[in-house]
């Protein structure tokens, strides 16, 4: 290259495809951050088109490796369902058929633990199917029935129910326990049991746990209290809040209860 051509090269502005890149990436940290840093390639890609801003696959994935714009990675897992008891157990009458279309119809239950330097802490949800919201929860040292009971409790107190609705769970011995039988009875909730070793009957639930071990951090919790603030926050805060959902075309949970509600 010549002198000449080396100071125009040098003195010629950026292509717009550069800053264009280079205001992209600073968008996409923003975003990244703003959503605790959980969101890989689908859900920046979406909330980026709620800003108007379209964006290929392949130049995304080149922005965030720029803008170093990660996902987090998996937890370490423990088994929670423990079938082995001569409990009745109820016929699996969702049949997987997960896409429900008003709230308060299906509640999905489940149980899953989390590590932490004091031991293990359980944690037992109950998602509504049509909107996957997480209606009730609870978090307790041990995985005794007390656990799901007050998960369940916390749901009925928030959420008006009528009789009918479909409660769908493994079938552990603290679903099946007549303490927790007897509450659904007494609410008029018809009862559905995943079959056995199947965890595919329950998928939803199972989602939501993975999603959550891998969007909460650190990977060790110092303390079981500092793992249940953070759970308080993550579901109360953002997911059933803010977090896009895939299923639910890209909306929070509660931003989609409140379309299915207008379009009552």
């Amino acid at each position: 290259m010549s002198a000449s051509g080396f100071y125009a090269a040098q003195q010629r502005p950026p292509a717009a495809r550069r800053v264009a890149d280079v205001t992209l990436v600073r968008r996409l940290q923003v975003l990244h951050a703003a959503h605790r840093r959980v969101y890989g390639r689908p859900r920046l890609q979406q909330a980026l088109r709620a800003e108007g801003i379209r964006i290929g696959d392949r130049r995304l994935r080149r922005l965030m490796r720029a803008g170093d714009v990660r996902a987090h990675g998996r937890r370490r897992y423990r088994v929670t369902t423990d079938s082995r008891h001569d409990a009745p157990v109820a016929a699996n009458r969702l049949a997987r058929a997960f896409a429900v279309k008003q709230p308060n119809r299906v509640w999905a239950a489940d149980i899953t633990a989390l590590w932490t330097t004091e031991g293990w802490l359980y944690l037992a949800v109950l998602l509504d199917l049509a909107s996957r919201r997480v209606v009730g929860w609870a978090a307790h040292p041990t995985m005794e029935t007390t656990l799901p009971l007050a998960a369940l409790h916390q749901a009925l107190q928030r959420r008006r129910i009528r009789r009918g609705l479909l409660h769908h769970s493994d079938r552990g011995v603290q679903y099946t326990s007549a303490r927790y039988q007897a509450v659904l009875h007494r609410h008029g909730m018809r009862v559905s049991m995943s079959r056995k070793a199947n965890c595919w009957d329950n998928s939803v639930a199972e989602s939501f746990f993975s999603t959550l071990k891998t969007e909460l951090h650190p990977a060790v919790w110092p303390t079981r209290a500092t793992a249940r603030a953070a759970i308080a926050d993550y579901i109360e805060r953002f997911y059933n809040a803010h977090r896009l959902h895939s299923t639910l075309a890209y909306c929070s949970p509660a931003a989609f209860e409140a379309r299915l509600k207008a379009a009552v």
